[in-house]
């Protein structure tokens, strides 16, 4: 015979073990969890804010304090590698941080599927040997050919990873879609597919973007959740990463020109000197990665010049 160990009530502890955390507020130590939200709410620029903040004990989102840093594996199944890299780069820049002292280690893998045993045992070896304190896995969606949508299809691969997140005391984020137009319901129960996802997790991350806006929420098993935050997208260099919003946009002027193009030059004509990024969005009142990207193409068309202090008409 071999009994389950049972205990007497009255033997039972009187309090749980104090709340730990890996980034204070927004994820527990060695917890399993979802960044969830639709497309294009920078899902993967938070897994890499939170890879930074655990490989170098700098805080989250220049906020969230590390308690103890450690080493982060990532696997990015839908970006290039020259992508991550420069994703990281900005983020660094925003943390202050050198990206040669960044203890992230990158899987290189062309795929990586959590439904063949073949690639689950390279997996758990890989976490053996390198012993990391975070994993992360973006987006989940590529890392299986399962219907998400069936729960005895999901709950194996979240097994394997709550299995190998208790042999190896780290914690597992992994990246997943939201399905679109779910703004009405609950942001875990808005996470596409299997109710699987949502109960899994320990700490859950989730991205929604209303308009312009876009706020993060956070869940937790064991622990009282933060109150909703406002981000948004920073350029640093020439890369971007995110921050907190602080305090309200200015309202856009009755009178602004129609076409991003044109606020962009309207709000350079108006001054001789050069006009810094974050100056740039405050007059024209557009997403930080929408500007970044037109001022790459005025740029390129001759249109405007980018200096030292910032962006100016070109007058040649």
């Amino acid at each position: 015979m071999n009994p389950l160990p049972v205990l007497p009530a009255h033997l039972l502890s009187r309090r749980g073990a104090e709340q730990r955390w890996l980034v204070t507020s927004l994820w527990s130590e060695e917890a399993v969890g979802v960044i969830g939200g639709e497309p294009k709410t920078c899902k993967s620029f938070l897994a890499l804010d939170l890879a930074v903040a655990v490989a170098t004990g700098t805080p989250c989102l220049r906020r969230y304090s590390v308690p103890r840093r450690g080493r982060v594996l990532l696997y990015a199944a839908e970006d290039a590698l020259h992508i991550v890299r420069h994703r990281l780069e900005g983020i660094c820049a925003a943390a202050g941080v050198a990206i040669a002292d960044l203890d992230v280690q990158v899987i290189t893998a062309a795929a990586l599927r959590l439904d063949l045993d073949a690639d689950r045992a390279r997996l758990a070896d890989t976490v053996s040997c390198l012993q990391p304190c975070l994993l992360i896995l973006d987006p989940f969606v590529r890392l299986h050919r399962i219907d998400e949508n069936v729960s005895g299809e999901v709950a194996p691969l979240l097994t394997f990873l709550r299995d190998l997140q208790r042999r190896h005391c780290l914690a597992v984020i992994i990246v997943h879609h939201a399905r679109k137009s779910a703004g009405n319901i609950r942001a875990g129960q808005a996470l596409r597919g299997s109710s699987e996802f949502h109960a899994w997790g320990d700490s859950n991350l989730y991205l929604r973007r209303d308009g312009e806006e876009l706020t993060l929420t956070v869940e937790h098993r064991a622990a009282a959740a933060m109150p909703t935050v406002k981000l948004e997208l920073s350029e640093r260099g020439n890369a971007l990463a995110l921050q907190l919003v602080e305090r309200q946009m200015p309202c856009i002027p009755s009178t602004e020109p129609a076409s991003i193009d044109e606020r962009i030059v309207t709000a350079l004509a108006g001054t001789a000197q050069p006009q810094p990024f974050t100056e740039l969005r405050k007059l024209c009142r557009v997403r930080t990665a929408t500007l970044y990207q037109r001022l790459a193409s005025l740029i390129a068309e001759g249109r405007i010049i980018k200096s030292t202090n910032g962006y100016l008409l070109d007058v040649d």
